[in-house]
Order: structure tokens, then sequence, then C-alpha cells
């Protein structure tokens, strides 16, 4: 096994041991304890799904405590890539909270300015009930685009559990309901350019991600919440926090260009759709048992 350098195996041993050492070749030196616990990271983790495909016949249910159940299954996804490879990656980092409590860790979607990382996923579903069992068909999303954003990872202020953030830009191509498959259109219902994102005053888009949480100045929260019928799953949106922000909840907006069925008489246009301004300002929601 070949080994290191000896000026390497000397700024190494120097490190560790403390002690001073002479000058190695590489402008190495020794640091002290001090310097050491100074160190901080500030790269984090950045990667590419250049290529990235996926099929499989993994299914998914839900099981209610009286047999009902729906089901998810045959997950696919692909994704077209960027010309330059690993020119615009994720990236996880852990930065420094704002409040002055615990770090966060942060998940950063690629900025994708050009557009050419474009998702196209599918799946499909059925439920189980009131005696009737059945595949209910496929859902089917075309040419999904982000546009940067993030999920924010930490520790609630003052309770248990898991504070989240996440900020999105998203533009669809088509997402479609095809209750005869994936591979059949004929009676589908689909909407078509569907764009979501943060919006200014007016109600227009700006351009941006739209911050439906944020771990400091809104949070979202995971936890389990128990009462007089026992635990219960609770996930919830808290009110703006006026503290370490302006108090106010980031306003977002989804505009859908067309919806459309498919029959067999041909094609039924149902028009566009749009909705200027979002606020989630409070949500909270507590599953039964």
């Amino acid at each position: 096994m070949r080994r290191p350098p000896r000026s390497l195996m000397l700024a190494a041993c120097a490190v560790l041991a403390g002690v001073a050492a002479p000058a190695v070749a590489g402008g190495l030196r020794p640091l002290s304890d001090k310097a050491l616990s100074d160190v901080r990271g500030g790269d984090g983790v950045s990667f590419d799904l250049s290529g990235f495909a996926m099929n499989g016949d993994v299914r998914v249910t839900y099981t209610r405590p009286d047999g009902a159940s729906i089901w998810a299954a045959n997950p696919s996804a692909a994704r077209s890539d960027s010309a330059l490879p690993f020119s615009d990656p994720y990236r996880f980092d852990i930065v420094r909270s704002p409040n002055g409590l615990a770090d966060i860790a942060q998940f950063s979607l690629p900025l994708n300015a050009g557009g050419q990382q474009k998702w196209q996923l599918a799946y499909d579903f059925g439920v189980n009930a009131d005696g009737i069992d059945r595949a209910g068909g496929a859902v089917v999303v075309s040419d999904l685009a982000l546009y940067g954003g993030s999920w924010q990872f930490s520790t609630p202020r003052t309770q248990d559990g898991l504070a989240l953030g996440a900020a999105l830009r998203m533009e669809i191509g088509q997402w479609a309901l095809r209750p005869n498959g994936r591979g059949n259109t004929a009676g589908q219902l689909a909407l078509n350019n569907i764009r979501i994102g943060a919006t200014d005053d007016n109600g227009n888009l700006t351009g941006q991600p739209w911050a439906v949480a944020d771990v400091a100045r809104q949070p979202a929260l995971v936890n389990a919440q128990a009462d007089a019928s026992g635990p219960r799953l609770h996930i919830g949106i808290g009110w703006p926090d006026a503290q370490f922000g302006t108090g106010q909840a980031a306003s977002g907006g989804i505009e859908i260009g067309k919806i459309s069925f498919t029959a067999p008489s041909g094609n039924v246009d149902l028009g566009s759709a749009r909705i200027g301004n979002i606020q989630i300002n409070y949500l909270d929601i507590k599953f039964r048992q």
C-alpha cells in the first residue's frame, strides 16, 4: 500500500498532538484546539440526479380500522437534464437559525433557470370499501419543473416533534387523471399549464418560490398529540411570527391554463382558472385513530 507523503504525515501528527512542528510543504500548519473548535462547514453536500429514472411494482396501502382501504402502486419517475452535467445540483446544508435556537437542516432545490430539468411521473391507484374493490385508474404528471425553493427541518421552539419549512415554485405541463389506465386518455380529466409560486399584492406571480411555511417566521409542525381518545398524528402551520418576520403570511398563487375532459363525443374545454392570492395563516389537522 502506498504511504502518504512524509510532509502530510508530519502535519497530521502535529494537529493531533497539539504540539509545535516545523513548517511543511504545501503551507500546512498545526492548529490549536481553540482554532479547531472555531471551524464551521460552509459548503454542505451537493448532488445531482442526472439521468434519473425509476420504475417498480411497489404498492402502498392505507387501511382504516373498519377495513376500508385505498392504495397507490406501480410508480414511475424520470427526469430530463440540462446539457451541462452537475451545473445546477440539489444542496443540503446546516445553517444558523435566525431565532437563536437550533440550527436548520436545509434541502435546497435547483434553480433550474432554463427550465431544462423536467420530471415525468405516474402511478396507479384504487380503493376497497363498502364491498367494492376496484382499480381507479392512474395519475400521470408530464413536464413538472421545479424552480428553486427548499425544505427546512429543525426543532420546534416549545413542543416536541419536527418543525418544517417549505418554499415552492413549480410549473406542470399536464396533470391528468386517467380512469382507464395511464396509457389510455379516453375519459381523462386534464389540467394543463399549471403554475404555482409567490405573488405580489396585485396577485401577479413574481417568479419566486412561495414560502408556504418557514421554520423561523411561520413554522409547520409534525408531532403526536394525546387527548381523551388517545394519541393522534398532528400536522399544522402556526400563526405568522412578527418577531422574526412581517407578521403576515406569505402570498402565493395558482394558475391553470386549461381544464378539459376527454369524452367519446370529443374534448370538453372548461376554460382556465386562477387564484391570485392565497395565504395560509393557520392550519391544524389531527388524524383520528
